[in-house]
């Protein structure tokens, strides 16, 4: 039988238009409220806070009663094992505050120890995983743990939300987005490419690992933390990334800035048959440092005309390049022969032209690394590797829900053909 009060649509939604109707019908229920508009001008926000609150003193009480098995008669013995003991103060979880309330107290009957019964409602409206999450997401939009309180909609009640409370909530919530990044799986993830690179917290180095799969869809695949960046610390991710199902016997592109000891760890851990390409943007800032402002321009520009070139065009383009700077820049020109062939990987490997931007550079794992700076920019002082390893974790998989495919996807299944396939795909093959 259908009651009037019914406002649960098929879908197991709230209808607004039949709730409105029925509190239309029921006028008795909205007379206090309109009488605290029109005397005391409360304003909207109020209003709303007050009315929340009656309505979970109102499912808390109702949660009670199916416990007890009807509401409480003064002055009356109940039968039943459960018996009404009261009403005590309590708080309830929201989305991003606790709110006080006042509970019924429920207890078995007879003396000793444990008699409290639990009110299924309270217990549910007890979730404080939801309210660590929360305010994890609200720091890593920038808010400072000392500046919390000002994020949090102002309530008469509300409780626990010291900077201390904060800080633990914040702990155990960045905790569980670490160990669900350190736990990921990646047997059913098929990776083309691998971008390595390093990020520094105060006195700690934090190396992060980003993949791209055959459908240029972007990964986050490890994180590992150090004093610095050394092969030990390099040989320790990429072992973390085979224990947890990356296959080093499928050949696949790294995509590095330039760190001797990471190419080392490559060989050690994956073999020498993967293809490496050096970071040209670091290669040609690394380069102009060693040179006066008004030689940058021109070895800027023969650089990245070089670049465009197939591999042992452009490679001695360079060479020559490197022997008339060595006269009068011998930094500049050793900067420039140093992992030459590397920086030429892409061109050798003939890869499509609409491939190049995103496969020449360490920027698809840069842009996420700017994600988690601007994430952990109020962190004034790293006390520890953990620490960071958890901020970093948390900002990092805040980054990743933005991720989207790199530019020129749709010719990845060309790379695929050249690293794993029976001979090399060009465009001029496709054309």
């Amino acid at each position: 039988m259908r009651r009037p009060y019914h406002t649960i649509e098929k879908n197991g939604k709230v209808s607004a238009r039949k709730l409105a109707k029925f509190l239309c019908k029921s006028g008795q229920f909205l007379l206090p409220l309109v009488d605290l508009i029109e005397q005391c001008r409360m304003a909207c926000d109020e209003l709303i806070e007050v009315t929340g609150r009656a309505a979970l003193q109102a499912v808390l009480q109702l949660s009670s009663e199916q416990v007890v098995g009807g509401p409480p008669h003064p002055g009356q013995r109940r039968a039943g094992e459960v018996i009404w003991h009261g009403r005590q103060s309590g708080s309830v979880m929201l989305s991003d505050r606790k709110l006080a309330v006042e509970r019924p107290r429920l207890r078995k009957r007879g003396a000793g120890e444990k008699k409290e019964v639990e009110i299924p409602a309270y217990a549910a409206l007890q979730n404080e995983p939801r309210l660590r999450a929360r305010m994890l997401e609200i720091l890593m939009r920038g808010v400072s743990t000392r500046n919390y309180r000002a994020v949090i909609p102002e309530m008469a009640d509300t409780v626990g939300v010291s900077r201390s409370s904060v800080s633990r909530q914040i702990q155990e919530a960045s905790e569980a987005e670490l160990k669900e990044l350190l736990e990921r799986r990646l047997e059913q993830v098929k990776l083309l490419i691998i971008y390595i690179d390093g990020l520094q917290f105060g006195d700690h180095v934090l190396m992060g690992a980003v993949g791209v799969d055959e459908k240029g869809h972007k990964h986050l695949l490890a994180i590992r933390e150090g004093a610095t960046e050394n092969a030990t610390l390099a040989k320790e991710l990429l072992e973390d990334l085979v224990a947890r199902g990356v296959n080093p016997g499928q050949k696949r592109l790294f995509v590095i800035d330039g760190s001797k000891a990471l190419r080392a760890a490559i060989n050690a851990v994956f073999g020498s048959q993967h293809p490496v390409q050096r970071c040209r943007t670091h290669k040609l800032r690394n380069v102009l440092d060693h040179l006066p402002e008004d030689q940058k321009s021109p070895v800027r520009s023969a650089l990245r005309a070089a670049w465009r070139l197939d591999a042992p065009t452009g490679m001695a383009k360079l060479k020559k390049l490197a022997e008339w700077l060595e006269r009068e820049y011998p930094g500049a020109a050793a900067s420039l022969r140093e992992g030459l062939e590397e920086c030429f990987t892409v061109n050798r490997l003939e890869v499509p032209a609409s491939l190049h931007r995103c496969l020449t550079t360490t920027n698809i794992i840069e842009s996420p690394q700017s994600g988690v700076r601007m994430r952990t920019r109020r962190v004034c002082r790293w006390r520890d590797g953990s620490m960071v390893k958890r901020w970093a974790a948390a900002a990092f998989l805040a980054t990743e829900k933005n991720f989207r495919k790199i530019m020129g996807y749709r010719d990845l299944w060309m790379l695929d053909a050249i690293l794993n396939g029976s001979k090399s795909v060009t465009h001029r093959e496709v054309a």
